[in-house]
């Protein structure tokens, strides 16, 4: 018997390459991101910075509302989308980096708000960007994938 559409495994995903959030002051948004975590902007303009995390994803950084109507490019086009309130990005860390992290934190006066030893072993600790999204480094030993 043929296999159906719905039987038939899709293509393989390699991996989430943006994740994107919305902020209200890009400039000063910008500057946290490539200050604490030392991020290369790949491109930037008035309603975008894209910013390059570890040469295998990059963190989108859109200026609230800039984005709510389609954009056409000589390439295509891209359909409206927007966020609000605090949304939550993980960042990978090797175990060993906890502790720096922790002091990165502290000398830029980053509070962390909460900390999480995980079932597997991992860690994650949690704290805020000036837009109040809640950012998290974890370690290996949280999920079966990390």
């Amino acid at each position: 018997m043929a296999e159906t559409l719905a039987e038939r495994a899709p293509p393989r995903l390699r991996g989430v390459l943006e994740t994107a959030l919305y902020v209200d002051d890009l400039g000063k948004a910008a500057r946290f991101y490539e200050d604490l975590f030392a991020l290369p902007a790949l491109f930037a303009d008035d309603r975008l910075v894209a910013l390059d995390v570890g040469g295998r994803s990059v963190l989108l950084l859109f200026k609230r509302g800039t984005t709510l109507e389609e954009i056409r490019m000589p390439g295509g086009t891209i359909p409206p989308h927007d966020g609000d309130g605090p949304l939550h990005v993980a960042f990978a860390i090797a175990r060993e980096d906890l502790p720096a992290w922790e002091e990165r934190l502290a000398e830029r006066a980053v509070a962390i708000e909460g900390r999480t030893r995980w079932p597997r072993g991992g860690e994650s600790i949690y704290f805020r960007d000036p837009d109040g999204h809640l950012l998290e480094l974890v370690t290996p030993g949280v999920w079966s994938t990390y």
